[in-house]
C-alpha cells in the first residue's frame, strides 16, 4: 500500500508495522467502522440542542370525563394520547345523546359542576342534588359499542352502562343521556381528520380532547386578562391541563418544542376560543359573553392565518407528545432551542 493509504489507517489508530499484521486489523477495523455507521443509523441520537427555561409547572389537571369538572393531579403519566393518572386518562369518557352525539357544557353548562373523585378501579361522581354514582373504569367487553360524532367526525365509545347513563338524564333533566368511554383499541381522530388543511403537522391521534393531547396556558396570560375584565375569571374557565408560572404574558405562543419532566411535546396551534369559556366553573351558569368578548377584543389571529381561527380568539396552546414520560409539579419547563 502508498504512502497515503498508511496513513488514512495510522488516523484510524491502526500501526504501521508490521505489514502482515495491520493488514487484518485493518480489514477489520473497517469492517467495524461499516457495522458501526449502520448501527449509528439505526439509533441515531436526538439531535443536541439547548435548553431554556421559560417557567414551571405550576398546576395539572386530568378531566376524565369531557366537560366535567377537572381533577387536580401533583403527578400524572404523560402518553401519547395525553395525561393519565393511574388507569384514569384525560378525557377519555364523554356524555352523548341517544344518537351518539357529544354533549359538553356548551350545550349542557350544568356538566362543570360534576366532580370526580380517581380511585384504583372507580371512578365516583358527585353533583349537585344526586346521590354519589360509582363507575367502575373496566366495563364488560359485552356492552354495547356506539357510533359517535365529536365535532363532526366520527369516533366509536363503550357503553358505561344503564345505571350512569340515567345518572346523568335525572341530573341535566332534558332528553335522556348515556356515558361512552374510549378504549386504546379504537381508532383515535386524527390530525388528518382534525385539520385536512394543515398538512404540515404532526402526525398523532387523540380521543375526546377537541384537539390535541396537550392544552396548556400560562399563569401570566391569565393575569393579563383579568386586568382587563370587571369580574375576574380563575384558570378552570379555560381548562388547560398545564398550567406554568414564571414566564411573560402569552410567552407560550413562542414556544414550539419544550421539556417538562422527561416529556417532550411539539406545538400544534394556538387554542381557538368558545363559549365553553363564558361557563362559570363554580357555578354552571352560561354568560355568553366574558370573558370571550374581551379576548376578541386584543387576541384574534394574525389575518395570515384567518382561514384556520376565523374569529375565534386564541388564549393557550396545543402541543403533541414527542416522548412519553412523566411530569410533576414544580418541574422546570424547558424550551428546547436548536
Amino acid at each position: 500500500m502508498g504512502a497515503s493509504s498508511s496513513s488514512a489507517l495510522a488516523r484510524l489508530g491502526l500501526p504501521g508495522q508490521p505489514r502482515s499484521t495491520w493488514l487484518g486489523v485493518a480489514a477489520l477495523g473497517l469492517a467495524a467502522v461499516a457495522l458501526g455507521t449502520v448501527a449509528w443509523r439505526r439509533v441515531r441520537p436526538r439531535r443536541r440542542r439547548r435548553l431554556q427555561q421559560v417557567g414551571t409547572v405550576s398546576k395539572v389537571w386530568i378531566y376524565p370525563i369531557k366537560s366535567c369538572k377537572g381533577v387536580s393531579v401533583c403527578e400524572t403519566e404523560c402518553t401519547a394520547m395525553g395525561l393519565r393518572c393511574g388507569k384514569v386518562r384525560d378525557r377519555f369518557w364523554m356524555v352523548v345523546k341517544e344518537d351518539g352525539h357529544m354533549v359538553t357544557a356548551r350545550q349542557e353548562p350544568r356538566l362543570v359542576l360534576v366532580s370526580i373523585t380517581l380511585e384504583n378501579n372507580y371512578l365516583t361522581l358527585e353533583a349537585p342534588g344526586m346521590d354519589q354514582m360509582v363507575l367502575p373504569i373496566k366495563l364488560p367487553s359485552s356492552n354495547k359499542i356506539h357510533d359517535c360524532r365529536l365535532f363532526g367526525l366520527d369516533i366509536k365509545g363503550r357503553d358505561c352502562g344503564d345505571e350512569v347513563a340515567q345518572w346523568f338524564t335525572n341530573y341535566l333533566k332534558t332528553q335522556p343521556y348515556r356515558l361512552v368511554q374510549f378504549d386504546t383499541s379504537m381508532k383515535g381522530r386524527t390530525t388528518k381528520k382534525l385539520y385536512p388543511s394543515e398538512g404540515y403537522l404532526q402526525n398523532y391521534e387523540v380521543a375526546y380532547p377537541d384537539c390535541s393531547p396537550i392544552h396548556l396556558i400560562s399563569e401570566a396570560s391569565l393575569a393579563d386578562l383579568n386586568t382587563r375584565l370587571k369580574k375576574k375569571v380563575k384558570m378552570e374557565y379555560f381548562r388547560p391541563n398545564i398550567m406554568v408560572s414564571g414566564c411573560e404574558a402569552f410567552e407560550e405562543d413562542t414556544w414550539d418544542e419544550l421539556l417538562i419532566g422527561d416529556v417532550e411535546m411539539k406545538k400544534v396551534l394556538s387554542c381557538p376560543r368558545c363559549i365553553l369559556t363564558t361557563v362559570d366553573p363554580d357555578t354552571g351558569i352560561i354568560d355568553r359573553k366574558e370573558p370571550l368578548e374581551t379576548l376578541k377584543s386584543y387576541r384574534l389571529c394574525d389575518p395570515s392565518v384567518k382561514s384556520l381561527y376565523q374569529t375565534s380568539p386564541l388564549f393557550g396552546m396545543y402541543f403533541s407528545v414527542e416522548r412519553v414520560g412523566t411530569l410533576r409539579v414544580g418541574d422546570p419547563v424547558y424550551r428546547m432551542v436548536d
